[in-house]
């Protein structure tokens, strides 16, 4: 077969594979078979994912000490403060949904969306109802319980720890006041 015509299969063949049109492997048989074994871009693609994973994975993250700066140092009004933080937020998920997509790891991007939506509630609870211990502690309740539901359900075990050691920190917190 002349090489022109090789080449127009292999770009097909690495064109259905990104595109998911058939099984991975066999994508992976019909470039071995077409290029004889020599298809190196197997290992530029794997490297290219998972630089893409830790740069947007390490940008969530670095939302988290901006919120963190937002909330408890500036002077910003509170709807904007809750704006931003939406936008993170917003951004984050979209993070997960992309990388979910692209069958790549989003455990850093969830876990910066989950502590973005925990620190903006417990923000929002103290400014909207302050001094109310019992909201803030039905919020954190909350949190634990969605922690729990998505562990459980997308069989993320830190989620399902985390919910755990808070349900029983706000227990041991519980019968300490009462005590």
């Amino acid at each position: 077969m002349n090489e022109n015509r090789k080449t127009i299969i292999v770009k097909e063949i690495v064109y259905w594979k990104e595109n998911r049109m058939l099984p991975e492997h066999y994508c992976d048989y019909l470039l071995t078979l077409y290029t004889e074994g020599n298809h190196p871009a197997k290992e530029a693609d794997s490297i290219s994912k998972s630089s893409l994973t830790l740069f947007l994975g390490s940008l969530c993250l670095s939302f988290i000490p901006i919120i963190v700066f937002l909330f408890y140092f500036t002077e910003l009004s509170f709807i904007l403060q809750m704006s931003i933080s939406l936008i993170f937020l917003t951004f984050c998920i979209g993070s997960i949904y992309f990388l979910k997509y692209r069958h790549l790891g989003a455990d850093i991007a969830i876990s910066a969306a989950v502590l973005i939506f925990l620190l903006a509630s417990v923000h929002m609870v103290i400014q909207l109802f302050p001094g109310n211990l019992m909201m803030l502690n039905s919020m954190l309740i909350f949190h634990c319980l969605i922690w729990f539901i998505t562990g459980r359900k997308f069989k993320l075990l830190y989620l399902t720890i985390s919910s755990c050691v808070g349900f029983i920190l706000l227990i041991g917190l519980f019968f300490y006041k009462i005590s």
